[in-house]
């Protein structure tokens, strides 16, 4: 499996015959380089949504019509974005799974919201938060926590689907911090690699993983990745 970070809590999973990009959001990630933009899409078969704030559904549009990728989120998400033009959209909600070729994926639970304000000052209902659990017949099972605080049923979480590889928001503010998410990791999972997102981009957000390092006490299975940095899995 190769897993390349964009800032954010953007992402590229390679792994089989799956090109995944989860939470496209380049346009506007003060973290993201625009000279990355035709690596991150190139060849992709699926774009994979969290929930609908413009910092992670971000270019989803643009991507999917240009690539003709299938776009997977949940109903309400699917549904508006089918209303601007995307085609190819498989959609589910809490709880669901969906297969397609090379992987299988569930939303699970998150804690936050989701919605949209348009430009024009129209405000859309985009279906509740989720995290992302991606199954694949010959790597391992990886967790997108999406934007969340910690919660018990991660617990259930865990039991149901072992995910070996978290991405996993540190960032204060909008998600849990640092030593909550090193809390989370700790307490309900067994995690191969931790790979810390959603932090390092926006200003009034932290911009450095030294928290949540701290509180895992140096533990082997983070991953400090750089924006833009493939990872060997």
């Amino acid at each position: 499996m190769k897993l390349t970070w964009y800032g954010h809590s953007a992402f590229r999973v390679d792994t089989g015959t799956a090109r995944i990009l989860i939470d496209p959001f380049f346009a506007g990630n003060p973290a993201f380089d625009d000279t990355m933009r035709e690596a991150a899409i190139d060849g992709i078969t699926h774009i994979a949504l969290t929930h609908g704030h413009m910092d992670h559904f971000g270019d989803v549009v643009d991507i999917a019509k240009k690539s003709g990728a299938t776009v997977i989120a949940n109903f309400d998400l699917a549904t508006w974005l089918q209303g601007q033009g995307v085609e190819n959209v498989d959609m589910g909600n809490t709880g669901g799974t969906v297969h397609h070729e090379g992987f299988s994926m569930t939303w699970v639970q998150a804690v936050h919201s989701a919605g949209h304000m348009d430009k024009d000052g129209h405000s859309h209902a985009l279906g509740n938060a989720n995290g992302l659990v991606f199954h694949f017949p010959d790597a391992p099972t990886l967790y997108h926590m999406g934007d969340t605080d910690i919660f018990g049923d991660m617990a259930l979480i865990a039991e149901l689907h072992q995910p070996q590889i978290g991405l996993v928001p540190i960032g204060d503010r909008f998600t849990m911090g640092g030593a909550v998410a090193a809390l989370a990791c700790k307490r309900y999972f067994e995690f191969e690699i931790i790979v810390p997102c959603h932090y390092g981009s926006f200003p009034i957000i932290d911009q450095t993983a030294d928290a949540f390092v701290s509180a895992m006490e140096g533990a082997e299975s983070v991953r400090l990745a750089a924006v833009g940095e493939v990872m060997e899995l």
